[in-house]
């Protein structure tokens, strides 16, 4: 998990995993972390809903969200940006 700036609010980087909700994408959060005992790097992962109102990221996206207020029960992150567009089925064809 990491900060991007010295705001209050926090900033995290993830990949959209699900789209198949109306203005709403699950944002997977990737980050390594050492054991304590062993010292062993071991990746883990959370999974947040974030809120996109114009549905403009897809699955596969690299996207920035910001915590914010609660939005419904489940969601308090917003998409700020599409870091990275993911490449479709249809650009890979051409």
């Amino acid at each position: 998990m990491t900060q991007v700036n010295n705001s209050r609010r926090k900033f995290l980087t993830g990949t959209v995993v699900s789209d198949k909700m109306n203005k709403t994408r699950t944002v997977q959060v990737r980050w390594g972390a050492k054991h304590p005992g062993y010292g062993k790097t071991i990746r883990k992962a959370q999974k947040y809903k974030a809120h996109d109102e114009k549905n403009e990221s897809k699955s596969g996206d690299v996207v920035l969200i910001m915590e914010t207020r609660p939005l419904s029960k489940d969601k308090r992150w917003v998409i700020r940006e599409i870091v990275k567009k993911a490449i479709s089925t249809s650009e890979i064809a051409e």
